[in-house]
Formats: C-alpha cells, structure tokens, sequence
C-alpha cells in the first residue's frame, strides 16, 4: 500500500491520533462534572471523543437536561484540564517524529485539523516542538460546524492550497472519520480510546494499529 501518487498532502488529527491527551481530558471533564452535580459515566464519555468543546458541552446538556449549568462546568473544566495537564504532559505518539520525517523526505505537505481550540492547540504543540513540523493548522474554534461536519478539514486543506481529493486524513475517532469522508479525502483510522464500529471501518481506507502501522504500510512496495 505506498501512498497514492494523487497525495499531496497528510492531514493529522491531534488529540489521541498524534498526542496522548485523550486520557487527561477524560479526567478532567469527569471531574468537572462530578463537581457541578453530573457524573460522566464510561458511555457518556465515549460519545465526547473527536467533538469539540461547544458540541461536548451540548451533548452534556442534553443528557443532563436543565439541571445542568453549561457556564458552571465551562469554569470547573477550566480549572481541572490546567490541573491535569499540569500533573501530566501529553506523550507523543509512538512512531509520530519517525512518520513526520518520511513525509517530509517525500516532499508532502502536512496539516493538523484538530477539534481543540487554537491557544490550546498551539500552546501544546509548540511545548512538544512539533508546531513547526506543519505546513498548516486548522482549529475547532475556527469553523462553525465541528466534526463529523467536513469543516474541519476542507479549512486545513485551504490553508495548504491543495485540492481535498488530494489530501490522506489520519484520524483516530468515529467523527473524524465521518468528517475526512464528507470532505472527499482518504482517511487512514489509527483507533485510540474507542474501536470504530463496522460501519465507521468500511468508510477508511485502511485501520492501523499504531502509526509506525501506517509508515510501513505506506512504504511497502506495491
């Protein structure tokens, strides 16, 4: 499976995909929670990962119905994501630095489009030293219509001045792929916290178990 020659360019996805942060958002939003008077239980969780903030905060308010002070949580998160991230920084990872370097050998452009917000996104990939490792970033706060939507992606693609049927996603959650489809790329799934069902699966063009995966199957002769 090398990369197709209509690739010109590899949109990664950020949280869970290149960086480990998917744990420390979950202890952060579980606590935040379970101090405004809601607990976040493991199911409810799941239906969080690869939305934005704006659309996590409306799938809260929603199970939680109009007990639930989205202003209230938005300060509590505040408070225990910069507690958990301070406790502990994100991992890289494995295979990301060693992936980024075959890209970049090849001439390929690169982009994160991340549902994060950009300060936070920035602030995290500047501390990691990969901030420059990108051509483009494309932010949550950025579009009007998060993932699944293909906002996301047909930004970062602009940005890059390359055409969407010319761009691989890679992407770990059920959104982003969803949002890499309607976009018309290529998506590569790399799973993280939550297994892409089999509906998820017929949409990628190929899962991966890590992204060392993904740099062997790109370079394996054809």
């Amino acid at each position: 499976m090398n990369l197709p020659l209509t690739i010109s360019a590899v949109i990664f996805d950020m949280d869970g995909l290149m960086l480990d942060t998917e744990p420390l958002y979950k202890i952060a939003w579980q606590r935040a929670a379970a101090e405004c008077g809601h607990p976040i239980s493991e199911d409810l969780y799941s239906t969080l990962i690869g939305r934005s903030r704006a659309e996590g905060e409306r799938i809260l308010a929603e199970a939680f119905g109009r007990a639930f002070s989205v202003e209230a949580f938005k300060g509590a998160c505040a408070r225990c994501e910069a507690s958990a991230f301070a406790e502990n920084l994100p991992a890289v990872k494995p295979g990301l630095e060693s992936l980024l370097a075959y890209l970049d050998a090849r001439g390929l452009s690169t982009a994160v489009a991340t549902s994060t917000e950009r300060s936070i996104a920035e602030a995290q990939l500047q501390g990691l030293g990969l901030w420059s490792r990108f051509h483009a970033v494309a932010t949550g706060d950025e579009v009007i219509n998060g993932k699944p939507a293909p906002d996301l992606f047909l930004l970062a693609a602009q940005r890059l001045g390359i055409e969407p049927a010319r761009c691989l996603v890679l992407e770990d959650s059920e959104p982003g792929i969803l949002a890499a489809h309607r976009a018309g790329m290529r998506v590569y799934c790399v799973p993280d916290i939550n297994q892409p069902s089999g509906e998820i699966v017929a949409l990628a063009d190929g899962v991966f178990g890590s992204l060392h995966e993904v740099q062997s199957a790109l370079a394996r002769p054809q």
